[in-house]
């Protein structure tokens, strides 16, 4: 195929927090590049996941789930959101078929339609979890909501999907590549995400420390990576890296959640991490995991800064 005949650019996964936005990315890059939970709000950064097909290249930038702010890091989340969708070229809207149509999904389509001349693509996610009868009146539910929003025309295209059992991800694939620009690969051959290293890692942490906690921890929980340095006394036929990583919580009472009794918890948190962080690094680690309290983190300015937001 020519260069000319080439597609490539970027797409923008929004939605409301939990509505499938990081599985869906994950399923169409074909290995994880964005951390999962069942907890709502648990994507913090903008993950690029790149999809390379023979025809086309496109790069998902998976936002934090748009939401009415009531932090001060809402609100930061909330403006990473809008800088992100005043750049991509197209912008796919995730709403789960097992969930009716509510306030959240018409303040995002709302602020969606605000978007001039820029497709818009609704992806029903999660028909796993419906019957036929039930995603029939949501895709029906979900173009209403369209030319109610955005006139005549709504979405530019509506695709069901399960991200779960692979249903129609590549035709999710196919429709984002017609509304891309004629372009050259925008990133070599091969990649399958520009998020660099450090970011991934805390990520793999914090989706192992989400996993069976309290509903009100999503939020107060940051995770940085100190550093990741070659582990002495390995040999360079047996090498190890050694990465330390700071988990940060608002409260004392959360910290002992995350540790455990007798530090059970953070063991299983550090087990489960492990293996996630061997298999992007390629190499053995041995995680150096501690956990700290930063009081009110979210609502403190600088705070938030030292925690990369």
């Amino acid at each position: 195929m020519s260069d000319a005949e080439h597609r490539a650019g970027f797409v923008s996964l929004v939605g409301r927090p939990n509505a499938g936005k990081s599985t869906l990315t994950n399923a169409l890059v074909g290995q994880k590049v964005a951390i999962t939970s069942a907890k709502p709000q648990t994507t913090r950064h903008t993950i690029r996941g790149i999809v390379n097909r023979d025809d086309s290249q496109i790069v998902l930038v998976d936002t934090p789930g748009l939401h009415r702010p009531r932090t001060l890091l809402g609100q930061r989340l909330n403006d990473l959101v809008a800088d992100t969708l005043a750049e991509v070229d197209a912008v796919g809207f995730c709403l789960p078929a097992n969930e009716k149509i509510g306030p959240g999904d018409r303040f995002i389509a709302e602020q969606l339609a605000r978007l001039r001349r820029k497709p818009l693509i609704a992806v029903v996610t999660k028909t796993d979890l419906v019957d036929r009868q039930a995603l029939t009146e949501q895709l029906l539910a979900v173009a209403k909501l369209g030319t109610e929003v955005a006139g005549a025309d709504g979405w530019a295209d509506i695709v069901p999907v399960s991200a779960a059992d692979g249903f129609q991800v590549d035709t999710v694939a196919e429709v984002f590549s017609r509304h891309m620009p004629v372009s050259p690969v925008l990133y070599p051959d091969g990649e399958l995400t520009d998020e660099p290293e450090a970011v991934m890692v805390a990520e793999l942490v914090r989706e192992a420390a989400l996993e069976g906690v309290r509903d009100e921890l999503p939020h107060s929980l940051a995770v940085v990576v100190e550093e990741m340095v070659p582990r002495e006394g390995r040999s360079k036929d047996n090498p190890m890296l050694t990465v330390y990583v700071n988990l940060y919580v608002e409260r004392p009472s959360q910290k002992a959640i995350i540790i455990g009794k007798g530090g059970a918890r953070l063991r299983e948190v550090g087990t489960a991490a492990r293996r996630g962080i061997e298999a992007l690094l390629g190499t053995p680690i041995y995680l150096d995991l501690h956990v700290k309290v930063a009081k009110d983190w979210q609502r403190d300015p600088k705070q938030l800064v030292k925690l990369g937001f």
